[in-house]
Order: C-alpha cells, then structure tokens, then sequence
C-alpha cells in the first residue's frame, strides 16, 4: 500500500516536471518565432534570446523530464544477453542497476543542488549586453536529478512487487 502511494505520487511529480517542460518549450518556440518574425518585419529583435533560450528553455527541456521517461521505460536499454537469461537473475541485474542508477544520479543531484546554492548565493551572471542571471536555471538540475531518483526508487519497487525486471 505504501509502495503504490509512492508510485502515485512519483508519477505526480513526473508527470508534474513534464508539464514544466512543455511548457518551457512552448515559451521557446514562442519567444523565438516571435523574435525571428520581428527581425524579419522590422530589423529588430528581442535582447538576450539567445541567452533565455540557452540558458532557461534548453535545461528545462532536457533536465526536468528525466523522471517521466524513466517511468516509462524509454531510456535506452540493450539486453540482448540478460534477455537470454533466467527470470531471477533478470531482476537481479536490473535491481542492480537501480542501485548504480541512484548513486549516479543522486551524486549529480547532490553536486547540482551545490552548485545552484552556489549560483544563488552569488546571484550568478552571464557576460552579455546586459545583466543576465543564471541562478534560476541551475536549479532546473538538482530538481529534474531528484525526480530521476524517485523515478528510478519507484520502478524498483514496481520490480519487485511484480517479481520481474521491467
């Protein structure tokens, strides 16, 4: 029961961050559309797109939806040998995994929550034609490495209830 309200609300939060992402790039379609559309009608455009695309919309994209994608099983897997081997010993390795998985991931949510602390304490800047933080963006790391962890913990679980390697 626990572990079926723990993948709930992991996938709350995945399905959660996705949205953000979505979101986040629709903004950049929009903001660039809109920019390249000014250039072309009247020789102007927006200050820094290249800078918000890059720096906000890129790593929101990439990062945040990590987590949903793991629950659905969509990061690349090649088990042309583990295929080929008993049940028991599948899920085995694939809990195997999961273990590395989470440290992996939870040193790159560490190092990244760090370094967004870091960013944050500094008020952190780009050099460009006017003052550009880039503070906010670091957190979109540590954020989308937490959910990949609970994604990751939820699978296993799964795993093991089902008693098969997913």
């Amino acid at each position: 029961m626990i572990a079926e309200k723990f993948e709930i609300l992991t996938q709350w939060i995945a399905k959660g961050a996705l949205v953000l992402a979505a979101l986040f790039l629709v903004l950049m379609a929009l903001h660039v559309s809109l920019d390249v559309g000014l250039r072309y009608l009247f020789g102007k455009s927006f200050t820094g797109t290249l800078e918000v695309v890059s720096f906000y919309y890129m790593v929101a994209v990439v990062f945040l939806p990590l987590a949903y994608v793991e629950l659905q099983q969509e990061h690349i897997s090649v088990d042309v040998v583990v295929g080929r081997l008993p049940p028991a010993v599948q899920l085995t390795l694939y809990l195997l995994a999961g273990v590395l998985g989470l440290i992996y991931f939870g040193m790159l949510c560490y190092q990244s929550y760090l370094d967004a602390v870091r960013a944050t304490v500094r008020m952190e800047t780009a050099m460009a034609n006017f003052k550009f933080y880039l503070w906010p963006s670091r957190w979109a790391l540590p954020v989308g490495f937490a959910a990949m962890c609970l994604a990751i913990l939820a699978n296993m679980i799964k795993a093991l209830r089902q008693r098969q390697a997913l």
